[in-house]
């Protein structure tokens, strides 16, 4: 049975962790049978800038590049940046958002505000939008750092792929030994958090 092509961009800024993240979701779908090509740019990601990764996968691929419209999925790992690239995602497409607000350079710089209302803004596209508090329950797992694989398993969930491969291996096999715990844990509070 042929599996219908579906196009993901997940975007953040440095730091948070977006590009382990695509890399273990690109693992696991090769490894559960799909095509996959992915693509990421993250030129001013040390400095907070934007860190965008464009995935596409299905039976057959030719690249992971598209313009706005045409993607299924949106992952935001910080809210301005998911209202930045709304623009990107398809009507009735899927917008994963972490609650997270980290003021870019302008802001902190008192040249521009951070908006108050992306929430509202982000609802009255017509997706279907999940707002979650990735941050708040990486702190309750006791590493803030995790947020992104919370995200992760949230998206796994959303995608109908936990039963694809065995995700914790995939996540095991991705971070350093030290680390594998809290992000097998991570990764069970984001299937269980949409």
């Amino acid at each position: 049975m042929a599996r219908d092509k579906k196009r993901i961009m997940l975007v953040g800024v440095g730091g948070q962790g977006i590009l382990l993240a695509s890399r273990i979701l690109t693992t696991g779908l090769i490894e559960g049978g799909y095509d996959v090509k992915a693509s990421e740019v993250h030129g001013m990601a040390q400095r907070g800038g934007s860190v965008v990764t464009q995935l596409a996968f299905g039976d057959k691929v030719y690249s992971p590049l598209n313009g706005p419209g045409v993607f299924d999925i949106l992952v935001s790992l910080e809210k301005l940046e998911g209202l930045r690239y709304l623009h990107f995602l398809k009507k009735g497409g899927i917008l994963l958002v972490n609650r997270k607000e980290i003021p870019s350079l302008p802001v902190i710089s008192g040249v521009a505000t951070y908006p108050a209302d992306l929430a509202e803004r982000m609802a009255s596209y017509p997706v279907s939008l999940h707002l979650i508090d990735a941050d708040a329950a990486a702190l309750e797992l006791g590493n803030p750092r995790v947020m992104n694989v919370i995200i992760l398993g949230a998206l796994i969930k959303l995608l109908n792929l936990t039963d694809l491969v065995k995700w914790e291996e995939q996540v095991a096999a991705a971070v350093k030994p030290q680390f594998r715990e809290v992000n097998q844990k991570a990764l069970e509070a984001g299937l269980s958090i949409v």
